[in-house]
């Protein structure tokens, strides 16, 4: 049995429908109208205990709805969901006494009390034990350099410093999984580092199963080995990135940058742009053409000063996904 096993499983929601305008709103209050929308179709996958797993998709694609179901404040119209032997929804306060959550926008710490108050408030809402406490204490801070704030009310951190603060909030009873909803929003590039390498070493050292909702694909890359992409509330992709890569991202763009105004000559299944700069673009599928026979070709006919080989870049390949393009 997997850690998390999720069985088609469905979620609708009843939503006000009126038409425009005060004559509507004054016609709604008096016979209000409503309209099925469904957020998760029949969706399906499962997940090992210590996995990295990214879930991606566009706004409104039932990601968080997902997730709600997940961590037990939604429960599904239909289907099944076991995560560590518990049914979420079901078995809600035995449950949440080991996951942890992490919303990067919203803050489970005390907005006007230092950093460490809070701590201590979830040390006594969860009923942690004392040493488990302060070795978790320690050494969470210590990996994200907290010593210099934990004193400080929270109203007073910058954004990075609270991210950090409410990450090692959802840490301190050792859950054994981690919801992450986009947990470096707003962050600097040296704060997302910081982050990023922190949750990389916990899941490596400490097994812990973590779960990303994000739209930053940096945070999955550099995160996750494996992710399932949702779009109008139906799997559309449960794979590895580089399989991503593989499978929908073969074309490759090759920059030549020629010595002296250069006439070229048409290679088969090579598209080449037009002159700019003395630089010409070569467009090639890698799965038709041998990048290093049409380096030997041109490096052979012309005299190049610099010649660079480029990929598409991951968020490119995922939005064909999303516009179902790769499935053409």
């Amino acid at each position: 049995m997997s850690f998390i096993e999720v069985k088609e499983v469905s979620k609708t929601f009843k939503v006000n429908k009126r038409s425009a305008g005060i004559p509507g709103m004054i016609a709604n209050m008096f016979v209000p109208k409503f309209e099925n929308k469904k957020a998760v179709d029949g969706i399906s996958f499962d997940i090992e205990s210590g996995e990295m797993v990214g879930f991606i998709g566009p706004n409104g694609a039932g990601k968080s709805t997902t997730i709600k179901m997940l961590s037990g404040i939604l429960c599904p119209d239909s289907g099944s969901i076991s995560v560590n032997s518990y049914v979420p929804y079901r078995q809600r306060k035995e449950y949440v006494a080991g996951i942890g959550v992490v919303f990067g926008q919203k803050s489970q710490l005390q907005w006007d009390l230092p950093v460490i108050d809070s701590f201590e408030l979830l040390k006594a809402i969860y009923r942690i034990p004392e040493e488990m406490y302060k070795k978790n204490l320690k050494r969470y801070t210590d990996m994200l350099d907290m010593g210099g704030f934990i004193n400080q009310p929270v109203r007073q951190l910058s954004l990075g410093q609270r991210m950090r603060s409410d990450i090692v909030a959802s840490l301190l009873h050792s859950p054994k999984i981690v919801f992450f909803d986009e947990p470096t929003i707003g962050v600097d590039v040296i704060g997302k580092e910081t982050i990023r390498s922190f949750i990389r070493e916990l899941n490596e050292k400490d097994k812990i199963t973590m779960i990303f909702t994000t739209h930053d694909m940096q945070d999955i890359e550099q995160t996750c080995k494996r992710i399932l992409i949702i779009d109008k509330g139906s799997l559309l992709y449960d794979g590895s990135l580089q399989e991503i890569r593989n499978k929908y991202g073969t074309t490759r763009q090759l920059i030549a940058e020629f010595n002296e105004d250069t006439e070229v000559t048409p290679i088969e299944n090579v598209m080449i742009g037009d002159p700019k700069d003395r630089k010409r673009s070569f467009t090639f599928d890698n799965s038709v053409v041998d990048v290093n026979a049409l380096m030997h070709e041109i490096l052979g006919k012309y005299s190049i000063r610099d010649i660079t080989v480029t990929e598409p870049e991951i968020e490119t390949i995922i939005r064909k996904i999303y516009n179902k393009e790769v499935f053409a």
